[in-house]
C-alpha cells in the first residue's frame, strides 16, 4: 500500500517534530505496529496451500533454535504467526526486534520474491516483496530510526546523505556475483558497526577493500599474489592505469589517501597488539573508516568497468 502523507504528518513537519537526528536504542511501538502491517500484507493468509503458515513457521522455529527456547509466546494457544508477530510488538529488547525484522524480511525477499507467482496465487497478499522493503525502508526513516533493510541485512543508517550516496551504491556494485566475497565483507562490516563491534568492523573494511582490488586484478588478468597487502595491491591498481593515464597525476592525492587512508586506520586502531592499555575505536573514526571504504570502492569498481 502506498505511504499517505496524512494531515498530522504534516502538521508535525510544520511544528519541526520530525527527528532530525536518528536513533538507534528503541523502537517505538508506533513503528512496530507499522511493521506488522507490512509483514501480514505481504506474507498474507493462505488458500489454497499452507505456505504463508509455513513462512510463519519457519520465522518462530528460527528465533526459538537461536535464542534456546521452546516458543516466543506466552499462551500455548498462540499459533506461529501470532507468537511471531506478538514478540515483535511485546520484547523488550531493540535487538530483537531488529531481529525478527530481518529474518522476517529475508525470508520475504530470499523465499517469496522469487517465487512470487505462485506465491500470491496460494495466499491473499496485498503488497509485492519489493513493495514492502521500500515501505520497510520508508518507515524507519519517517519515525527517526536509523536502520535500513538492503540486500538481506540490516544495516545503521548515520546520514541520508552517506547512506544514499555511498553504502547503497557500495552494495549495488558488490551484489556483481564477481565480488559476492568482498559484499560480505563489506556488510559484515556494517553488521559489526551496528552492534558496536569498532575494531572489528575496521577488519572488515580493511578484507572487503583488499577483495575489491583482487577480483579487479584476477579480472584484468593482472599479476598479484593472495597475499599481497592493500598497499601492494594499490600499486599494481595504479600501475596497470585502471585510472586513465591523462588523468593520473590528478590522482597522486587520491593514491595517498588511498594508502593512508582505510589500511592505516585499521592497522592502528583495530589490527594489532594492544599493549597494556586496551585501545578504545571511537564510533566517528569508525563511521569514517566505513564511509570511506564505500567510497574507494566505488571508485575503483566504477574505473574498472567491471558492473
Amino acid at each position: 500500500m502506498p505511504i499517505f502523507d496524512l494531515f498530522s504528518k504534516r502538521q508535525k513537519r510544520l511544528k519541526g517534530e520530525i527527528p532530525e537526528v536518528y536513533s538507534f536504542d528503541d523502537i517505538p511501538q508506533t513503528l512496530r505496529v507499522q511493521i506488522v502491517h507490512i509483514i501480514r500484507d505481504t506474507i498474507g493468509v493462505d488458500k489454497y496451500a499452507n505456505e504463508a503458515a509455513s513462512a510463519y513457521k519457519f520465522i518462530k522455529n528460527t528465533l526459538c533454535r537461536e535464542y534456546g527456547v521452546f516458543d516466543l509466546g506466552k499462551s500455548y494457544r498462540e499459533g506461529d504467526q501470532e507468537q511471531v508477530l506478538n514478540f515483535l510488538l511485546q520484547t523488550k529488547s531493540t535487538d530483537e526486534v531488529i531481529d525478527v525484522v530481518e529474518l522476517t524480511f529475508r525470508f520475504i525477499v530470499k523465499i517469496i520474491l522469487p517465487k512470487y507467482q505462485q506465491y500470491s496465487y496460494n495466499t491473499s497478499v496485498k503488497l509485492k516483496p519489493e513493495d514492502a522493503v521500500a515501505e520497510l525502508n520508508e518507515r524507519f526513516k519517517e519515525n527517526g530510526i536509523g536502520y535500513s533493510f538492503e540486500n538481506g541485512e540490516i544495516i545503521r543508517v548515520d546520514s541520508t546523505y552517506i547512506h544514499s550516496e555511498i553504502t547503497k551504491p557500495s552494495i549495488a556494485l558488490l551484489w556483481n556475483t564477481k565480488f559476492k566475497g568482498a559484499n560480505e565483507e563489506y556488510l559484515k562490516a556494517h553488521e559489526h558497526y551496528r552492534h558496536g563491534r569498532n575494531k572489528e568492523c575496521l577488519t572488515e573494511c580493511l578484507k572487503a577493500f583488499e577483495s575489491t582490488m583482487k577480483i579487479i586484478c584476477k579480472e584484468k588478468e593482472w599479476p598479484f599474489s593472495q597475499t599481497d597487502t592493500s598497499k601492494k595491491l594499490i600499486q599494481i591498481c595504479f600501475q596497470n592505469n585502471l585510472i586513465p593515464t591523462f588523468t593520473q597525476n590528478q590522482f597522486t592525492s587520491l593514491q595517498n589517501l588511498l594508502e593512508s587512508g582505510i589500511p592505516t586506520i585499521r592497522n592502528r586502531l583495530g589490527g594489532h597488539g594492544q599493549g597494556q592499555t586496551p585501545q578504545k575505536v571511537d564510533d566517528e573514526m569508525t563511521r569514517y573508516g566505513l564511509n570511506l571504504t564505500g567510497t574507494n570502492i566505488i571508485f575503483l569498481v566504477e574505473q574498472s568497468g567491471i558492473v
